[in-house]
């Protein structure tokens, strides 16, 4: 299984690729270098990639799931709620592709804010 490092200020999450042409445009991109964008409990981040949108692709994540938003370039990683979450879903913008998973706890995601700069890699 391939894996790539996301790392932001001084924390590291090990990102485990799943098989889809997202996550090899992704691999292959590596490394992005970018800066956080935080919209609720959501960070995403601009790639300046260009990928379709897949026929499984969801607007309602579960926890842990690593999204590629198609209409904004960008990396998407909910965490909790968002500005149009119903309950305690998940819910980003609009429908995601989900190209890895990453075992983490919400808290990984404390004091990271708009601005700072975040990066994929292989490891």
């Amino acid at each position: 299984m391939k894996k790539l490092l996301l790392k932001v200020k001084n924390k590291t999450l090990t990102l485990f690729l799943k098989e889809t042409k997202t996550a090899s445009i992704i691999y292959e991109s590596t490394p992005i270098h970018s800066i956080v964008n935080t919209w609720g409990e959501e960070i995403y981040f601009n790639t300046n990639l260009l990928i379709q949108k897949e026929k499984d692709a969801k607007s309602v994540m579960n926890l842990g799931e690593i999204a590629f938003w198609t209409e904004g370039s960008s990396i998407a990683i909910g965490y909790g709620k968002t500005p149009i979450s119903s309950g305690d879903e998940i819910r980003l913008a609009a429908p995601c592709n989900v190209w890895a998973t990453a075992s983490f706890e919400k808290s990984f995601f404390d004091n990271i804010n708009d601005g700072d700069k975040i990066s994929i890699e292989k490891n």
